[in-house]
């Protein structure tokens, strides 16, 4: 995040783009920018991946958020125009190579050069082992559970934010213990069983994450993580972040709650060896706790 906040009078370099999920081309946008640049983040109130003001937390620049609501009929003049105003001392603007903006997105790279007096970095598709890198093709690799591809495109392990619920209990009473979230905004990956991290305040602990219909039980939707070797205490409605390191399984149907149970503690198993050998992302070690 950010190191302090800027006026918009220090501004002299901006970022513009929706930079849902800020990965690793948003990151070389941003690389263009320097101290006393900014992000300028056109909302349209559909990011899931970072949603809401979330992408503060990713980025070393300031961000400003332009509701598309507000914005969407101005033409490519008067929306440079409302850039100049704001940002009376930005000299250069920074857009990725697919970058359109203006009412019904007429306004295209040539027409930005031509409308805008400063310096145009146009950023060329940028792409991490031949995959080119979008925000698409990440919720693409999430919504199949192919969880290592999409944190290779973001750049870090995907979180989400959820609000402790009350669960069925059943974990607690014959299974293992769970603590049960309710997740808005953010993109639900795949249903099945996770290797993953817990942030409960300031810590974060190896986890067991179940996305899905509880089909051996009541049938209900769960989103549930299992901290290993720990027992944590969490009030109903505090809010916990979950990290997605690795796919363990597909979800599966069980007669009995021995046999769920005995699937459990193989998941663990399973669990720990994905973590031993996962990578952790340079942002996040300081925040490990085992």
């Amino acid at each position: 995040m950010f190191s302090h906040k800027l006026d918009k009078n220090e501004i002299n370099a901006l970022a513009l783009g929706e930079f849902d999920g800020i990965h690793r081309a948003h990151k070389k946008l941003i690389e263009q920018l320097g101290a006393h640049g900014a992000m300028v983040v056109i909302d349209k109130n559909r990011a899931d991946i970072t949603p809401n003001r979330r992408r503060d937390e990713f980025v070393p620049n300031q961000c400003f958020y332009y509701d598309f609501a507000d914005i969407k009929d101005l033409d490519s003049r008067e929306f440079i125009a409302l850039l100049k105003r704001d940002f009376p001392n930005a000299a250069k603007i920074v857009v990725g190579y697919d970058f359109r903006f203006g009412k019904n997105r007429a306004g295209d790279i040539e027409e930005l050069g031509r409308l805008f007096e400063g310096e145009v970095v146009i950023v060329p598709e940028f792409c991490y082992d031949g995959i080119s890198v979008h925000t698409t093709k990440i919720r693409a690799f999430l919504r199949s559970c192919e969880i290592f591809q999409a944190n290779r495109l973001l750049g870090r392990e995907y979180a989400l934010v959820g609000a402790v619920q009350k669960g069925q209990g059943l974990g607690g009473r014959e299974l293992y213990p769970t603590i049960n979230l309710k997740v808005d905004d953010y993109f639900i990956p795949g249903f099945g069983v996770y290797a993953g991290r817990t942030r409960i305040k300031e810590n974060i602990y190896d986890s067991v994450i179940f996305i899905g219909k509880r089909i051996s039980t009541d049938g209900y939707f769960a989103l549930e993580t299992h901290i290993l070797d720990r027992e944590i205490k969490v009030e109903e409605n505090e809010k916990c972040e979950l990290f997605f390191v690795d796919f363990v399984r597909q979800n599966r149907k069980f007669a009995k709650l021995d046999d769920l149970k005995a699937q459990i503690t193989e998941d663990i198993k399973n669990v720990r060896d994905s973590l031993k050998s996962c990578k952790i992302y340079p942002d996040q070690l300081t925040r490990v706790t085992r």
